[in-house]
């Protein structure tokens, strides 16, 4: 995927947001991650290149949804193009945390993040399947425990998150089913 000037100047500034972040198994530089989501999600729908590559900034970095919204028109997106951006990466920054809700268990907090996927933009959905796809597969690959878990939650989540690209969710939904039928026969 090759990024064109505004996209390699906002890559630029999520990759100094994650600054030093790795991706948990490998040690990857975090941005790896959504550079990969990006280049996934863009296959199927070329407008999502900056939702994805800020998929995780408002979740796992200090930027907040102003400075996110101040670089792009820096950069010299113009507001409808930014309104779109930021709020795709609203979309897609998880509510349900244990900080914002300490009461709730883990099953509780992800079966009310997939009621609230659900209804997310169909364009933040896409870019939730290939962010799906991507973590799928490092977490089967490095942590067969956790991955039953893991999956039969992302299982729940595409049970309601079924607006965004067609393709890509046949694609995310069968690396799922059969990732977990899988490992419910041998783990």
């Amino acid at each position: 995927m090759e990024l064109n000037h505004k996209q390699e100047l906002f890559f630029e500034f999520v990759k100094q947001q994650h600054a030093d972040q790795k991706r948990k198994y490998t040690g990857e530089p975090y941005w790896t991650h959504v550079f990969t989501v990006a280049k996934i999600a863009s296959e199927y729908q070329n407008d999502l290149v900056e939702i994805s590559l800020g998929h995780d900034l408002l979740e796992d970095t200090v930027c907040t949804d102003s400075t996110l919204e101040s670089r792009l028109l820096i950069i010299g997106y113009n507001s409808k193009t930014t309104n779109f951006i930021v709020n795709g990466i609203i979309d897609l920054t998880d509510v349900y945390t244990p900080d914002n809700y300490p009461n709730l268990n883990r099953r509780e907090r992800k079966l009310k993040e997939a009621g609230r996927l659900g209804n997310i933009h169909p364009s933040s959905q896409t870019v939730k399947y290939a962010d799906l796809i991507h973590n799928t597969s490092s977490i089967i690959k490095y942590d067969k425990v956790f991955a039953k878990t893991y999956l039969a939650e992302k299982i729940e989540i595409l049970k309601l998150m079924r607006e965004g690209n067609k393709s890509l969710l046949k694609i995310c939904e069968d690396s799922i089913i059969q990732n977990h039928s899988t490992l419910n026969n041998f783990v």
